[in-house]
């Protein structure tokens, strides 16, 4: 198995046709063998019969999970990692609609380098805007400066045209995943003790810790249909899931105002 797609949904009707197509479209000819698993955390609104009529038509490809209840973001991919059987893992948000050249490019970042374990292209919005979709590891000064100041932020890097070339990131968020399996099976699982987010940056940060690093691939691109349930100050369920998951995070690794750095290789 030369990839393994990994996919979450939750109440996804409006965006995984067009994601599980897009993966088919940029997959089938180039990354042959490979497969799509997909955990639904009990969705509600037609998601599982159109996943079903993928899994109908593609069996050899296809693997559903059914959980029944929503479970957040760690449990669920973990349970797909576990069954995953490629060589490279990709973690794809359902909302993601995959552009011409992406994979390839991904996978040539990681083969050309050893020290590199993530990789993740550049991600857009569906208005063709760039999406902030890397950062520094946070702080507690700079999370509050992104809840309310993000849409600036984006603005302002679209105003200084981007660069194109790869570069090392502290981390890289999960809607676009593609690592090595010998880095997972390093770094090890999602860290279940939190329910939705920041288990990305923690995930990065794992790898960073283990000898490899995160790099971002702004020379392609893939649209992001995001849904942003955490983003801005809304005090809904997410939002305060998410400053339980910082609290943990920033308790976890030991530090709350000075950012770790690490040395590339």
């Amino acid at each position: 198995m030369n990839i393994s797609f990994v996919i979450l949904t939750w109440n996804s009707k409006i965006h995984i046709e067009r994601c599980l197509t897009s993966i088919l479209k940029n997959a089938s000819d180039s990354l042959c063998p490979y497969e799509i698993l997909i955990v639904d955390n009990g969705s509600s609104d037609g998601t599982l019969s159109i996943i079903q009529k993928f899994e109908i038509k593609y069996p050899e490809i296809f693997k559903i999970i059914q959980i029944g209840y929503n479970s957040g973001t760690t449990y669920s991919r973990n349970i797909a990692l576990k069954m995953s059987k490629g060589t490279y893992i990709a973690i794809i948000d359902s909302d993601v609609n995959i552009l011409p050249n992406v994979l390839e490019t991904l996978i040539e970042t990681l083969v050309n380098d050893d020290h590199v374990g993530l990789v993740a292209p550049k991600l857009v919005y569906a208005n063709g805007k760039f999406q902030q979709s890397t950062d520094n590891f946070p702080t507690v000064f700079t999370k509050i400066y992104r809840y309310f100041f993000l849409k600036h932020i984006e603005n302002k890097i679209n105003y200084n045209n981007e660069s194109e070339y790869e570069q090392s990131v502290d981390y890289a968020i999960s809607a676009f995943w593609l690592l090595k399996r010998k880095v997972f099976e390093k770094v090890g699982l999602l860290d279940e003790n939190i329910f939705y987010s920041p288990e990305d940056v923690d995930y990065c940060l794992r790898i960073w810790k283990s000898g490899y690093r995160i790099v971002y691939v702004p020379s392609v691109s893939s649209v992001h249909y995001a849904q942003e349930i955490s983003r801005g100050f809304r005090m809904n369920k997410a939002t305060v899931e998410h400053i339980k998951g910082l609290l943990y995070f920033f308790k976890k690794h030991g530090y709350f105002f000075k950012k770790p750095v690490f040395t590339e290789k």
